[in-house]
């Protein structure tokens, strides 16, 4: 491969200085030398960038065979770590396939899916829940002792230093977050069934492969109650729609049908994880949290619902 130069967005920038701070920016100074690297020693030419990054830069690629790959840089460290054992555990069953890994780089070389459309392009709500609940079947594994994986619990760390800061700057009431940590905890103790998580599935980590059908992609790897991996899809794209709220009763109805879930665990589960990531985007200096606030506070009723029909 010759040199090329890299472009990289300055909201790209500034979402991994945000998150990562020093070491982000450390990153992006060398994130050109470090494509360049695993460019030239897996043989690769470059296409052109993915639009619409995220905390990782991705460029579609071209192998030595002329074959169509996506590669994936992200900072080096233990959360690539968790991502490359969750994709070597799923080994490319209802997950995209892992071809090359370099972790003192922080790169994957993974196939790219054919023709790659997003759940998100998806219309019909019906079919895009059924398609998620087929893909959410599809990647349940049970948790192995080793690799080690963090535990959803672990997360729980950012409620506590949500709840340390001073209360009067915060968004979000000290209470709130406070309910939230005590429903993962609660959720975390009474799990009957501790499983790798994919951790991130929502309808952009979901693609159509016409060799394979509907999989993921970009697996966090974590442990936990596998109920917490419908959350991300749940609380996704909800203000897209001119009634989000009543989308996403839709979602929790036709979930909870689909794979026969307890409602009020789901409930607690997206009322969890809506106000955690809430308090990450509040971190990264996002306005998402404010979306997240609100689903948490229409989950809220819905739970207020089940605990006065019991």
């Amino acid at each position: 491969m010759s040199k090329t130069s890299i472009h990289l967005p300055c909201s790209f920038r500034e979402k991994i200085v945000n998150c990562f701070g020093v070491e982000g920016r450390e990153w992006l100074a060398t994130l050109e030398l470090r494509v360049q690297h695993v460019a030239h020693e897996w043989n690769l030419t470059v296409v052109a960038p993915v639009p619409d990054l995220s905390y990782n830069y991705v460029l579609f690629v071209e192998n030595s065979d002329q074959e169509a790959c996506v590669l994936k840089m992200s900072l080096p460290g233990e959360e690539f770590e968790n991502e490359l054992q969750a994709l070597q555990i799923y080994d490319s069953v209802g997950c995209v396939k892992l071809l090359h890994a370099d972790v003192l780089n922080g790169a994957m070389l993974l196939e790219r899916l054919q023709p790659g459309t997003m759940l998100s392009t998806e219309r019909d709500e019906d079919k895009a829940i059924y398609l998620f609940c087929e893909v959410w079947k599809k990647i349940r594994r049970p948790l192995p002792e080793r690799p080690s994986f963090p535990f959803v619990t672990d997360w729980a760390t950012t409620f506590t230093a949500y709840c340390s800061l001073n209360s009067s700057d915060q968004p979000i009431p000290v209470e709130v977050v406070q309910k939230a940590d005590n429903y993962m905890q609660e959720l975390s103790m009474n799990a009957h069934d501790i499983q790798l998580l994919h951790g991130d599935l929502h309808h952009s980590n979901i693609l159509f492969s016409e060799q394979k059908g509907w999989i993921a992609i970009d697996p966090k790897g974590v442990g936990g109650d596998p109920v917490f991996d419908i959350v991300p899809f749940l609380v996704n794209h909800l203000f897209k729609n001119e009634d989000p709220r009543s989308v996403l009763n839709k979602r929790i109805d036709r979930i909870c049908e689909n794979l026969v879930l307890h409602r009020s665990r789901l409930l607690k589960a997206a009322y969890a994880m809506s106000i955690l990531k809430a308090c990450w985007s509040i971190e990264s200096k996002d306005w998402y949290w404010k979306e997240m606030y609100q689903c948490a506070q229409w989950i809220e009723k819905l739970l207020l619902e089940e605990q006065e029909e019991c």
